[in-house]
Parts: structure tokens; sequence; C-alpha cells
């Protein structure tokens, strides 16, 4: 797994404001607006964009992002679909430069207001943005009738810039898109994936107790639940896993497994952690785990000793596949 998917000199501290009032000194922002869901590599030209933009006037660089994701707030059936939860993209976001990072509380109410009123109320009078970045297809305010060029319109009246990005392409291919990367995901191509996000995909969270079937076979897990991450193709992946401790990370290849365990009866999808050439108790310790590439479906073998040798078998076709990753996507 890239190592966040980020190298370079650590940025200074960006600032996170979630239900705060902007004080004077961090109005006047030049400020990205969009879901940026995943940060993938067209969301990046929007931000960066911005970066630009905020360096030439001498503006704090701000983004502005809705949590929760407006589809789980109007959809709120829909399987997990989500690439990066706040932690994950706040860090994303951070690592490109960003000094500020608005979070807009989004629930039914915030969904009736107008497109028109979410300019004045939340752009104008909450921010007092002088400009603003957006994809061509951002929209917003009820019934996703704002536009980037009603954005534009309303930023004449109220004395705001507006930048509309076009779509960004792979070289000689599709357009960045999350829905894309999520499609790849689920069909078991991460390498696919990464190459649209610019990094590896990767989860993090809490590591949980699980059965502890692995310590007797040699092959010691760490669990993790994916809670509201989608649910990529279920299966034994090449992963990197990067511990934190104290403001760090220390990353270790190893080979997981993501699903049912049907081996053992298992039911509950989770995400099990085989670190290799590593000691130590992970218990509740936060992980984050990048999918480098895919190895096989799961599948339902005929007792432990089959899974024992199948499991070694994949340990030594990931360390294959992780010692072939250039340097600068190693850790």
């Amino acid at each position: 797994m890239v190592a966040a998917g980020f190298s370079g000199a650590v940025p200074p501290t960006m600032r996170i404001f979630r239900h705060d009032n902007v004080g004077a000194a961090d109005r006047g922002a030049v400020v990205a607006i969009g879901n940026f869901d995943g940060i993938h590599l067209g969301h990046r030209q929007v931000i960066e964009r911005a970066g630009a933009l905020a360096k030439d006037a001498g503006a704090p660089h701000a983004v502005l992002t809705f949590e929760p994701h407006p589809r789980s707030v109007l959809h709120p059936d829909a399987l997990p679909f989500r690439l990066t939860p706040f932690r994950a993209k706040s860090r994303l976001i951070e690592a490109l430069g960003v000094d500020l990072l608005f979070t807009v509380h989004f629930d039914q109410a915030f969904a009736q207001q107008s497109a028109e009123d979410f300019v004045e109320r939340v752009l104008v009078q909450g921010l007092g943005a002088r400009h603003v970045v957006v994809g061509y297809d951002f929209v917003f305010g009820h019934h996703r009738r704002g536009t980037p060029a009603l954005l534009a319109e309303e930023g004449r009246r109220l004395g705001f810039a507006v930048t509309i990005i076009d779509p960004v392409a792979t070289p000689g291919g599709p357009v960045y898109s999350s829905t894309r990367i999520r499609e790849h995901l689920a069909q078991g191509r991460p390498r696919e994936a990464a190459a649209l996000l610019g990094h590896f995909w990767e989860v993090e969270g809490r590591v949980e107790r699980g059965d502890e079937r692995g310590r007797t076979i040699g092959f010691p897990t760490a669990n993790l639940r994916l809670e509201d991450y989608l649910r990529p193709a279920a299966g034994v992946y090449a992963v990197r896993a990067g511990i934190e401790s104290e403001g760090r990370v220390e990353w270790h290849d190893g080979v997981a497994n993501f699903g049912r365990r049907p081996t053992v009866g298992g039911s509950d999808l989770r995400l099990e952690v085989h670190l290799f050439d590593f000691a130590g108790d992970l218990y509740g310790r936060h992980l984050r785990v990048e999918l480098v590439d895919y190895l096989r479906p799961e599948q339902k073998f005929p007792g432990l000793d089959a899974l024992k040798a199948q499991i070694a078998a994949d340990a030594r076709r990931a360390r294959e596949v992780l010692a072939k990753l250039p340097a600068s996507q190693s850790g």
C-alpha cells in the first residue's frame, strides 16, 4: 500500500472547522467545494487549483465538504459506499497543503435549503469566500438545482469569483470518477482503482478481538470491521498495513482476507490482516490497511490443514507482489 499515496515534506497542520464560527482571520479564503470521496486525481485538480489561486492572492487555501456524505442522508438504506470516511479524507486533504477544512453538517433540513440560500448563508455570510473552485459536475441545493453556472452567476451578483474545473481524464482513458473507483474495488481490481485515486485505496479502524483461530495455525491476524466503508470484492489481498503510534506510521507488508470465513463457519464480514515478520499486540491499536493486489476469491476449504496450506501459498505470493512495488509506493 502506498503510504497514504503522498510523499514529500509534511505540510503545516490544517485546521478543521466542524461546527465552529469562522473568525475574521480565516474569512476571505479561496475555497474548493465538493464531497471529495476518495480524493482521487480529479479531486486533486480542484483542490490544487484552489491552492494556486490562494497563493497568488495571498489568501487562505480552504476546502469545504459535507458530513455525513449527502448520499447516506438522502438514501439511508443504501449499502455502505464510502471510499474515505471523514478521518481518512481529512488526512488526504491535509497532505495537499490545505490550510482550512470547513465541514458543513448535512441533514434533511440542510437538504431542503435552496441553492441561493446555500451561497448566501454558507459561502458569503459564513465564510466570506473570495473565490470558489468546483468541478464541472458539482451540484448543490434543494433538488440539486444548483449548478456551476448558477454558482458563477451568484458569484457575480454577490462579489466572489468562481472557477470551474473541466473533466479530468486518464491519458487516453476515462474521466476520474469515484463511481468508477467503487466499481473497480467491488470487482476485485484494486490496482485499477489506485490508478484513478493516485494512491492505493485503504481502510482503517481499531483492531478488534476475533476468534483467534489464526494463532492456532501460525497466521495471527488483526481484525477490522469496515463500518461505513465500501465493501470491496471478497477474497485475499496483498496489503500494506500501517500501525499508528505517537503521530507516526510504521508500515508492514502483509496478506489479508476480506469476507465471512466460510471454512470456520463465519457469518459477519471482516477484514483479517496478517502482518509479515511482526510480533506484537495490536488489540485496540489503530491500523491502516492498503489493498495493493487481489490474489484470489474467498473460498471454503475442507478443513484447517487445507486452509493453513493455502494461507501459506497466499503469503508467498503476496510477498512476491509487494517486493515488486516501486520504491515510491512501498510504505
